[in-house]
This record gives structure tokens, C-alpha cells and sequence, in this order.
């Protein structure tokens, strides 16, 4: 992710730890820290909800009271309001800045969006769309990835409507990214929720069969919901359609296979509903950025190296 060149001319380097640049407008600030050195326990804190990305380097963050964990590009946190974290920067050096972007929200903003999409697009279970109050941490999606792009450009550019354009991406960023926390809630406890709810049925089910052709005839007559109603509500729910939704389980099985170093790739794609290798490559790819045959062989690395 690359910052617009107003920004790398606006920037002022005053200290080398967490050297701040900042862009506030009506309903959100974003500020852009960059670290020129090896740091520890570096603490921050904002007094709004809080969109954290990595664009450059590796942090290692301690939330609350959560084992330290390795954050780095591509990434994103979501953090409530009044979150301390606590940074440590490993590989930050003059040559090599670590850069991470902090965009900071209107709470009351947010309450206005969560309230529109229970109106327009509730949800099929009887909770209610809100912003978590825990820390969401996740691997940016390809929609999000545009929408920090956008973002960036919009807060760095001279335009006296960039309120009127940052709001609307705003919007449609919170709408994401509480879709994709709902599918990652989905992921660690359908099969807890599934007894209870349609959803967590249908999760539990597609894992249950990853192996072969799956319909959305077929998800709908489970949920016993029809064809069209059911992927309306799977996409609102999840903000994926139900065949992607398939596909990025079925690469989460192939990770983890891929783990294996020895396995078969022609076993691996078999066992993943995959009927080809080169449509296994062309998936796998799109999600993880690299062959499964380049994922397998880091992996061999990294064992060896140990």
C-alpha cells in the first residue's frame, strides 16, 4: 500500500519513535506513524474507535491481555475506543521506517451506520449489527485494501468536498469490515452456533462437504430458505456470496494441509473440492498471493531453518 506523494512532502521527521503525521476532518482523523529505530513498549491510545493498518515493516502489539502477536502489511485492527496498546518495532531503522496508519472514527458515526444496516439489511439471527467491543484483528480483504487506499488519497488531497468523500467511504468501510468480523465470528463458532442458528448450520455444513460441488440450491433447501432470499441474507450477513464464501474455506483447508510439507499439491486440491490444479492455483493465488507450491516450499524452509 503506498502513501500519495502530498503526504511524503507534508511529512516532518521530529523524533525516530512513532514520528506522527495527522489529517483531521469533521467525522474521522487519520495519522500516519513512522518509526525510525529499534523500539519497546511504546504505548498508544486513542479516545475513539480506531482503524489500525500496516502499510510498511512489522510491530509486534500487545492488546490487553493477549500474547504479543506480529502485525504487518496487509493487515488491519479494529480497536474500541480507549484501547492501550502496547508496540514494540523489531526491524524499525533509518532505511527501513516501519509505517502503520491509525484512522480514527466518530463513535456517534458509527452508531448511525450500525443503526441504518439493521434497518436496511438485518440480520437473519436476532442480534444486531454494532461495533465490536474487543479487538478485531484480520487480514485485509481486497475491497477493504481499495477502501484504505482511497481513504489515504482523499485525507492527503486538497479538495474543499473531501468531508462529502471520506464519509461515504467511511460508510461503506464500517458496513465491510463488521461483515467481515461476523464472518470470522462465524469461522470459531458455528459449530457451537449451529443448533441455534441458520447460519452456523450452513457454515458447519459446507465444512462438512468441502469435498464436492456445493449449490446455493442446495445451502438454501438446508436453511430452508429460498434460493434468492437465502443469497440475499448470506450476502448481507457475510458480505461475500455464498460460492466466495466457499472458496475461501476451501483455501483455509489447503493451508492448513499445505502446512504438511511432504503432502501430495494434487492430494491437497482433491481433498479441497478442487477438480483441477490449475483452477487450485488460480484461487489459491488470488487469497495468499503466492502458488501452493511456493506456499508448500516457505513452508519446507521454514521447518528446516527451524
Amino acid at each position: 500500500m503506498q502513501l500519495p506523494d502530498q503526504f511524503l512532502k507534508s511529512r516532518k521527521l521530529q523524533t525516530l519513535v512513532e514520528n506522527q503525521t495527522s489529517y483531521t476532518l469533521e467525522n474521522a482523523a487519520l495519522h500516519v506513524f513512522e518509526t525510525h529505530q529499534h523500539a519497546e513498549e511504546v504505548l498508544l491510545k486513542f479516545d475513539q474507535p480506531v482503524l489500525a493498518s500496516m502499510l510498511r515493516g512489522k510491530k509486534v502489539m500487545h492488546l490487553r491481555d493477549e500474547n504479543g502477536f506480529e502485525f504487518l502489511p496487509g493487515e488491519s485492527i479494529v480497536l474500541p475506543s480507549e484501547e492501550l496498546m502496547c508496540i514494540d518495532f523489531p526491524e524499525a531503522r533509518m532505511n527501513n521506517p516501519t509505517r502503520c496508519l491509525a484512522m480514527a472514527i466518530d463513535e456517534r458515526m458509527i452508531a448511525q451506520i450500525a443503526q441504518l444496516m439493521n434497518e436496511q439489511m438485518p440480520r437473519v439471527s436476532e442480534r444486531e449489527w454494532s461495533l465490536m467491543d474487543y479487538n478485531f484483528h484480520f487480514t485485509n480483504d481486497s475491497g477493504i485494501h481499495q477502501l484504505i487506499e482511497r481513504l489515504i488519497y482523499l485525507f492527503t488531497e486538497d479538495h474543499p468536498a473531501k468531508d462529502m468523500f471520506v464519509n461515504n467511504l467511511i460508510q461503506e468501510l464500517i458496513i465491510r469490515i463488521l461483515q467481515a468480523n461476523s464472518r470470522k465470528l462465524y469461522a470459531e463458532k458455528s459449530a457451537d452456533m449451529q443448533s441455534h442458528d441458520r447460519m452456523g448450520f450452513i457454515v458447519e455444513y459446507i465444512r462438512a462437504n468441502i469435498q464436492r460441488h456445493m449449490t446455493v440450491e442446495e445451502l438454501a433447501e438446508k436453511a430452508c430458505m429460498s434460493p434468492s432470499h437465502f443469497h440475499r441474507v448470506f450476502r448481507n450477513e457475510f458480505g461475500i456470496a455464498p460460492v466466495e464464501y466457499i472458496n475461501e474455506e476451501r483455501i483455509r483447508r489447503a493451508v492448513a494441509l499445505l502446512q504438511e510439507p511432504d503432502r501430495p499439491i494434487k492430494n491437497v486440491y482433491m481433498e479441497c473440492g478442487f477438480q483441477n490444479r490449475s483452477y487450485f492455483n488460480r484461487v489459491f493465488k488470488k487469497y495468499r498471493k503466492v502458488s501452493p507450491s511456493q506456499f508448500q516450499q516457505a513452508t519446507r524452509m521454514r521447518i528446516t531453518n527451524g
